[in-house]
C-alpha cells in the first residue's frame, strides 16, 4: 500500500469511527467548503478543512492526496473522486442495490430527488404526525429528504459533524428546518457507504435495503 492509499485508508477510519454518517458528514463538510462551485480544492483548503473536522492530515500528505486526485495539472484535487475513494468499498451487488433504491426515487431521471420525486413514490397521509395535525404531509417528505440533503442546517454540519444520520427507511427528524431539500445520488451513496461497512454481509446488505425500499 502506497503512502497516499495509506492515507485515504487512515482518514476513512476515522470517519467510520464516527458512525454511519461518517462518510456523509464529511462529504457535506467539503461540499459546502467548496464555494465556488469548482469541485476542487488544493492541499491548504484539505488540510484545513480536515483540521475543523478533527481529521489531522500534515501538508505532505494533503499534498500527496490532491496530487493523486488532480485530473488536470492544476494543483488542486477533484472533489468528487476524492470522496467517491474514501467511501469504503463496496461489493457490484451493494452498488447496485443503492442504485436501485435511489433509482426508484428518482422518477423524473434527472439524477436528483425532489419533492415532486417523493410525492410520486410514497403517501404521507398516514404518518402519525400528519395524522395528529402536527405536520403537513409537504413537512414530512421535506424532513425526509432532510435526511441526505447536504445544504447547512442551523449552522452545523451535526451528529459527529453535525449530520443527521439518515436512516435505512422512512424516519423523520422534527428538530430538522426545510431547506429546500434534495438529494443527489452520490449524497445517496455518501450515507450508505457508511452503513455498508457496518454490515458483513452482501446478503444482509441487499436484503436490508430490499425491505426499507420495498424493491
Amino acid at each position: 500500500m502506497d503512502t497516499v492509499d495509506a492515507t485515504v485508508k487512515r482518514l476513512r477510519e476515522q470517519c467510520l469511527s464516527r458512525g454511519a454518517s461518517g462518510i456523509q458528514g464529511l462529504a457535506r463538510f467539503f461540499r459546502r467548503l467548496d464555494r465556488d462551485r469548482s469541485r476542487s480544492l488544493d492541499a491548504r483548503e484539505l488540510q484545513q478543512g480536515l483540521a475543523e473536522l478533527g481529521l489531522a492530515l500534515d501538508m505532505a500528505e494533503a499534498e500527496g492526496v490532491c496530487r493523486r486526485w488532480d485530473r488536470d495539472g492544476s494543483g488542486t484535487l477533484d472533489l468528487e473522486e476524492f470522496l467517491r475513494a474514501l467511501r469504503p468499498p463496496m461489493s457490484q451487488a451493494r452498488e447496485a442495490v443503492i442504485a436501485a433504491a435511489f433509482s426508484k426515487l428518482d422518477r423524473s431521471g434527472d439524477g436528483v430527488v425532489t419533492m415532486d420525486d417523493l410525492r410520486g413514490v410514497y403517501s404521507c397521509h398516514a404518518h402519525p404526525k400528519v395524522q395528529s395535525g402536527e405536520w403537513t404531509e409537504e413537512e414530512v417528505l421535506r424532513r425526509f429528504l432532510d435526511n441526505f440533503d447536504s445544504s447547512e442546517k442551523d449552522g452545523q454540519v451535526g451528529d459527529a459533524y453535525g449530520v443527521s444520520p439518515a436512516p435505512p427507511a422512512l424516519d423523520f427528524h422534527p428538530y430538522l428546518e426545510p431547506v429546500c431539500p434534495q438529494v443527489t445520488l452520490a449524497e445517496f451513496q455518501d450515507y450508505y457507504s457508511g452503513v455498508s461497512a457496518s454490515m458483513d454481509t452482501d446478503e444482509e446488505f441487499v436484503a436490508m435495503m430490499t425491505s426499507a425500499w420495498r424493491l
